[in-house]
């Protein structure tokens, strides 16, 4: 870092936001993304909400079988 930045006017977390989330991208194979779109299009739903629910269900599957 420079030495001429002048950080004494500066404010500790002015931007700090306790609620904020992070939502992290995924990226999918072409292939993959391809046949999630067109059976979210078939449903009339949005992708995001496809993969969830398939997530969801892939997590209670795994929790059952513990």
């Amino acid at each position: 870092m420079k030495k001429e930045y002048d950080f004494s006017k500066g404010e500790r977390g002015k931007f700090y936001n306790p609620k904020a989330e992070l939502n992290l991208p995924v990226y999918l194979e072409p292939d993959v993304a391809d046949y999630i779109s067109k059976i979210a299009g078939e449903k009339g739903i949005n992708i995001e909400t496809l993969v969830n629910d398939w997530l969801k269900r892939d997590i209670g599957l795994i929790q059952t079988a513990k």
